[in-house]
């Protein structure tokens, strides 16, 4: 018949093939395929694993799962059952009523709701995680206006930045922690061509119970080496409201991050209202300690500040409000009278907020300053509630409160002793 319908009956071989073997794609590939097996079925997986363990080369095991199996409840709505929570077993309804007090992700998903309305451009993005964080409210309340892109975050980065060359303003609101996924994608495609991308980075800070894999305490980090990036985390949930309008605004990128969980009881304001990039608030008058928090840290610096009061120490309070910029004036006006100064994060230390202040210090020249850095040490942090993790890293009241008693205690011996040496 020829060499030319020989070729035609291979391509249609091949098609064929693609169509009824599920890992035909993969043997294309140099790849070894094995599967699919009931992933159900201990027996059959050790038996498998051990075959494959005999073969050479790479390998791919096909296993197929059914989410919540062995429980009828999760298996027929695994969204609602996904993480662990304490439930009736038989009945499958909440221990607890559900507390009256709205998370940060409820404050979030409101504040954007009430701008997608008001700005028909305003769109949400989220990778598998719209229950997560609160982009399924927007889907319900203006369908049409979200977009899930499964668990891709990279796309979700270029989908967004694509949409925003066409003056969409696309609101990426992802887990902290899984967003890192994204980096190369926020840095090549957003920030170099300075897109209009909001990044809404739910779960920052010590999430809890979820473990070492969804503590989101590196975005500060990996975020502000990124030129045209602004990064910003608010002290309360009424904060939050009008960051997340300062960043439907804003006209670049820019990131807002805030925890996992309640807020803290605020009275919300009626209206939201546009933060000026790169103020801060300073929130108390001192003379002693200047105390510098971020995001939710700020208001234990505040308890902080209150009980080192009854000791007679007089702490200044600042909510830095931003990471990138920096608020200069503020801060160098207030160490040019106080030059004793503490930083608090709910981020490692290495490369977050705290070396953002002594890399402004540097710049300055600044040297005669005494800086504290508090916040996550170098270690990955196991599970554990938020409260107990905060206790365990040093950034609950009680430890802003010690590491502020013991400079300022240490500075008076200091300044003593070197009184006394003078005089003799």
């Amino acid at each position: 018949m020829g060499e030319n319908p020989y070729h035609v009956a291979r391509k249609l071989k091949e098609s064929f093939l693609g169509l009824v073997t599920p890992g035909f794609l993969f043997e294309a590939l140099g790849f070894q395929y094995v599967g699919p097996i009931d992933g159900h079925n201990l027996a059959d997986m050790i038996r498998t694993l051990q075959n494959v363990k005999k073969m050479e080369g790479a390998t791919l095991v096909h296993v197929i799962t059914k989410k919540g199996k062995g429980y009828e409840l999760a298996e027929q709505d695994p969204v609602k059952y996904h993480s662990v929570s304490p439930f009736h077993i038989l009945t499958g309804k909440a221990k607890k009523d559900k507390s009256p007090i709205p998370t940060f992700t409820d404050v979030f998903a409101s504040a954007l709701i009430r701008l997608a309305k008001e700005n028909p451009k305003v769109v949400g993005i989220t990778a598998a995680m719209g229950s997560g964080t609160g982009i399924d409210k927007l889907s319900r309340e203006l369908p049409g206006r979200s977009y899930d892109v499964g668990i891709a975050e990279q796309h979700a980065v270029t989908f967004a930045a694509g949409m925003a060359t066409e003056g969409w303003v696309p609101v990426v609101a992802i887990y902290s922690t899984f967003l890192q996924r994204g980096y190369d994608q926020i840095l090549h495609d957003v920030c170099i061509q300075n897109l209009h991308v909001v990044f809404a980075l739910d779960r920052g800070g010590l999430v809890g119970a979820d473990g070492p894999t969804h503590h989101g305490v590196f975005d500060f980090a990996y975020m502000r080496s990124m030129p045209n990036m602004v990064i910003m985390a608010p002290k309360d949930e009424n904060e939050l409201q009008h960051m997340v309008k300062t960043a439907v605004e804003h006209g670049g990128p820019i990131a807002l991050r805030y925890p996992r969980g309640e807020g803290w009881r605020v009275t919300m304001d009626r209206e939201m209202r546009r933060l000026e990039i790169g103020k801060a608030e300073l929130l108390r008058e001192g003379k002693d300690i200047v105390l510098v928090g971020i995001g939710h840290t700020v208001i234990p610096a505040l308890k902080a500040a209150q009980d080192l009061s009854q000791l007679g120490i007089e702490a200044a309070v600042v909510n830095a409000r931003f990471v990138k910029p920096l608020d200069r004036e503020l801060l160098l006006e207030l160490l040019a009278r106080i030059p004793s100064l503490i930083t608090v994060e709910d981020h490692v230390l290495d490369g977050g907020f705290g070396s953002a202040v002594l890399e402004l210090l540097a710049d300055e020249g600044i040297a005669d300053v005494k800086v504290r850095r508090l916040g996550v040490p170098d270690r990955f942090t196991p599970q554990g509630a938020q409260e107990e993790l905060r206790k365990m890293c040093g950034i609950d009241k009680d430890a802003i409160a010690q590491a502020a008693l013991q400079m300022v205690r240490g500075e008076k011996k200091r300044k003593k002793e070197g009184w006394e040496r003078g005089s003799a």
